[in-house]
């Protein structure tokens, strides 16, 4: 079975205060090319289909036309939910779609809902573990969640006939294979304490915490479809990658490339895992320097880079007239500006500083010497010091 492996959409996402709908559209519709030109059986998304539990119309009603261009091309679709996502929302008419090929997974049960292919009297099993907190399923962490669920399944495996021992040589121990087993999840999985590389969009991963689900967990299955982890990445040396999202959603991802990840099985089980590549719509990417020098580096860029979201590090002495106006003349797509030397960050709003000053009660230029100490990291000079005090004398009159 051949299949296309994505997770992390979030549509509806806004960064930095702009809409991505139109970005989440184009990176679908790539999608869906190539899910046809590589002629796959199913499209499986790992989870946090939109961003937030109740998204916004336009949001649902593009994930609508994403299915309806995949069941027009005769393809197959399996998604669970994710932690973004409400699985009561997801799950809406599971079972009618499922007759019509869209296999859901959000609700958890005591049997977890599974999609069974067969070609030439050979089965592929795609098992649905969507994502649930604990405290849902009466368990401390996540682990002993995602034990009891699957403990739960290989219970019934067993009870099916099924050898469930591990695999070795692409058979399991005293089997003749009689199907591979696919497992799409969307928890936060390390490899006996090596956690997965983050990026910055990644809020809601508790590093080290009860939300950690160790790999040995998964073992048994033929190929692990992962969500939750922006960067595509494996897992050690394990059957089990994370797909990573389609797009980048902070300026920490400026230097990953996306992709969806095409994946064939056959007989003997995982065959091969492969990286298609993403271009996006707009690029996410980081300029430096003065504001005259990224304005005349503007200037000579074709006007599909200049529409690029950016982030601007700004390395000027000295006080700027609305730098983030002066840049969307060239960049439209501004998102932010970081001045260098202030450690300032504006985001189409005034600039705000990251540091805080924390002083006892002093005198205007007591006060106005540390705040510039902050800022500029040196002390005022004797010059600006007189400057001050005469400016101070004449707003008290």
């Amino acid at each position: 079975m051949r299949f296309l492996h994505i997770a992390d959409l979030h549509i509806g996402k806004i960064v930095n205060d702009f809409s991505m709908l139109e970005d989440q559209k184009f990176i679908l519709e790539q999608i869906a090319g190539m899910a046809k030109a590589n002629s796959v059986d199913a499209v499986v998304i790992a989870g946090d289909i939109y961003d937030r539990a109740i998204p916004p119309g336009e949001a649902v009603a593009l994930f609508d036309a994403f299915l309806t261009k995949l069941a027009g091309q005769g393809r197959k679709v399996i998604l669970i939910s994710g932690n973004h996502d409400s699985p009561e929302r997801i799950g809406f008419g599971s079972e009618i779609l499922g007759r019509q090929g869209v296999h859901i997974g959000a609700l958890v049960k005591e049997e977890l809902c599974r999609a069974v292919f067969e070609e030439d009297g050979f089965e592929t099993e795609f098992v649905l573990l969507p994502f649930v907190k604990p405290a849902w399923l009466g368990t401390g962490t996540s682990g002993e969640a995602v034990e009891a669920l699957l403990s739960g399944y290989w219970q019934e495996e067993a009870r099916r006939g099924y050898h469930t021992g591990e695999i070795s040589g692409g058979r399991r121990a005293g089997e003749e294979r009689r199907k591979n087993r696919i497992l799409v999840t969307h928890f936060f999985i390390t490899d006996g304490g090596r956690e997965p590389e983050l990026s910055d969009s990644e809020t809601t991963i508790h590093v080290g915490g009860l939300d950690n689900v160790d790999a040995g967990l998964l073992k048994g299955f033929d190929y692990v479809a992962l969500g939750h982890i922006h960067k595509s990445q494996r897992i050690g040396e394990k059957p089990m990658w994370y797909a990573g999202s389609p797009l980048k959603y902070s300026f920490g991802e400026t230097t990953q490339r996306k992709a969806a990840l095409l994946v064939e099985t056959g007989r003997e089980g995982l065959k091969e895992v492969r990286k298609l590549e993403l271009r996006p719509l707009r690029e996410m990417r980081k300029v430096k320097g003065t504001l005259k020098e990224v304005m005349e580096e503007a200037a000579g860029l074709a006007d599909r880079e200049r529409q690029d979201y950016i982030q601007a590090v700004l390395t000027d002495w000295g006080e700027l007239i609305d730098p983030i106006g002066t840049l969307r003349s060239v960049y439209p797509n501004v998102m932010q500006i970081v001045r260098e030397e202030a450690g300032s960050v504006q985001t189409g709003g005034p600039l705000r500083n990251q540091s805080r000053i924390l002083a006892e009660k002093k005198d205007t230029l007591a006060l106005f010497e540390a705040f510039y100490r902050e800022v500029r990291d040196t002390v005022l000079s004797d010059e600006g010091k007189g400057v001050l005090v005469d400016i101070v004398k004449e707003l008290e009159g």
